[in-house]
């Protein structure tokens, strides 16, 4: 029978290519680790770990339940954390991930809000984009994903659940006050991370453009920074020049372009009470005008 202090060890050890590292993570001792390796292997019948110079590695098999063995671990944790929250909230921790650009500005009022309804309730944030936060939730590694959605490009998922927050639109970033897209078809062009550059291409088609990328960078920072000094021109989201505004660069909103901010949870609702109170927060925050408690 598959035990769970087993299947996190074998996590454990995935994430770190080493015994001696998960042993450290973990806090047990090398040959524990190594024990309960050996333990889960007798149980499953495969092996699930092979030598690899001085280091180990996971087989196929041990690849696959160790995948399952995150998720799996991942869920006892989220349980234990919604019990706690289920107590009044007077304890527990919500764990979000977002991009950078909703991190320094929507999740900074809502924690605020939070902060002041429900002091006791501990918010752990991590930088991620869309695609790899929803991958984190789906693990259980999050609880809540705060994800934007190109449009034409619908996240999708078994398990998800997406509450709508706000359409945030998209601008031209140029040196040019009051530039359009037809002045910029033979521009050079700063493309972002791959679902960027897909709608970067939809809104210049649109334009009767194909833009020409001459660099990449998915930083709002080192964008802005690329246009001032005239290296290309590039586009980017309302909540992008909230967080950062580079003073040597011009913003036009592009008419009906947008990403859609959105809040994912996953599994069967209802949402324990502290991810609701986060979800609650993150409403308050993404709404016109002043987002108290």
């Amino acid at each position: 029978m598959l035990n769970l202090v087993q299947l996190k060890v074998l996590a454990a050890v995935a994430r770190h290519g080493s015994v001696t590292e998960a042993a450290r993570e973990l806090h047990y001792s090398q040959p524990s680790v190594s024990h309960h390796l050996a333990r889960l292997e007798a149980a499953t019948g495969a092996r699930l770990v092979q030598r690899a110079g001085r280091g180990i590695r996971l087989t196929p098999e041990g690849r696959l339940l160790a995948d399952r063995a995150a998720e799996i671990a991942g869920r006892v944790d989220a349980a234990a954390e919604e019990l706690a929250a289920q107590v009044g909230l007077r304890a527990g921790r919500v764990r979000l991930g977002a991009n950078a650009s909703a991190l320094s500005t929507l999740v900074p009022k809502a924690a605020a809000s939070l902060a002041q309804a429900h002091p006791a309730l501990e918010l752990s944030l991590v930088d991620r984009h869309p695609v790899e936060a929803l991958d984190m939730l789906r693990r259980g590694e999050l609880d809540v994903a705060l994800v934007f959605q190109h449009a034409g490009a619908p996240l999708e998922g078994d398990g998800f659940r997406f509450r709508h927050l706000a359409d945030d639109p998209i601008h031209l970033i140029s040196r040019q006050p009051g530039a359009v897209l037809a002045d910029h078809r033979d521009s050079a062009w700063i493309g972002g991370c791959p679902r960027c550059r897909e709608e970067l291409t939809a809104i210049c088609a649109e334009a009767g453009f194909r833009p020409r990328l001459g660099s990449f960078s998915d930083d709002m920072v080192v964008v802005q920074s690329l246009v001032a000094a005239g290296l290309g021109v590039a586009t980017l989201p309302g909540l992008a020049l909230e967080a950062h505004r580079h003073p040597g660069i011009h913003a036009t909103e592009l008419p009906g372009a947008h990403r859609r901010i959105q809040a994912a949870t996953y599994g069967d609702p209802p949402d324990p009470p502290a991810v609701a109170a986060v979800l609650a927060a993150l409403t308050r925050a993404a709404a016109p005008g002043p987002s108290g408690p």
